[in-house]
C-alpha cells in the first residue's frame, strides 16, 4: 500500500505541477493529459490521486496562505516549482486529510522531494511541513 500511495502522489505533484506552469490549464484536462501521456499504465488515475488533486486546486488559497505564514522569508511563488507542490500537497493532507498521520505525509513529501527535487529539497520540505504540523494540531488526525 505504501508503494501505491507514493505512486499516487507521485502522479498527483505531476498533475498538480502541470497545473502550476499552465495556468489556463482546467484541472480535468491536466487529468485527462496526464492519463494520456505521462500514466505509464495509460489507465485514468487512481481515486486517491484524483483526490489530492482536486482537494490541492479546491483548497489552494487556503494552503498558499498557510504556507506563507510557516516558510518565513519564502512565499510560495518565489520557491521552486516542484517544491511548491510538494508542499502543497503535504499541507493538504495535514490540514485536511485525516485519515493520513502528519508523520506519514510529511515523509512522503521527504521521499518525493528527493526523487524530484533539488538537493535541499527534502531538509527544506521537512522544516517547513513540520512547522505546519505543529502550529495545527488536530486531535481527530489519525496516528
Amino acid at each position: 500500500m505504501k508503494s501505491t500511495r507514493r505512486k499516487n502522489r507521485i502522479e498527483a505533484l505531476q498533475v498538480l505541477f502541470q497545473l502550476d506552469l499552465n495556468q489556463e490549464l482546467s484541472i480535468q484536462k491536466a487529468l485527462k493529459h496526464f492519463e494520456d501521456f505521462y500514466s505509464l499504465d495509460k489507465k485514468q488515475v487512481d481515486e486517491f490521486t484524483h483526490r489530492l488533486v482536486m482537494g490541492v486546486t479546491e483548497k489552494l488559497e487556503s494552503i498558499d496562505t498557510v504556507l506563507k505564514e510557516a516558510s518565513e522569508n519564502w512565499r510560495p511563488d518565489r520557491m521552486a516549482a516542484v517544491d511548491r507542490n510538494a508542499l502543497r500537497l503535504g499541507v493538504y493532507e495535514i490540514l485536511f486529510c485525516d485519515d493520513i498521520p502528519a508523520t506519514v505525509s510529511i515523509n512522503e513529501m521527504i521521499e518525493v522531494a528527493k526523487q524530484f527535487g533539488s538537493e535541499s529539497s527534502p531538509s527544506f520540505i521537512n522544516g517547513i511541513l513540520d512547522k505546519i504540523r505543529q502550529l495545527n494540531p488536530n486531535p481527530n488526525k489519525a496516528k
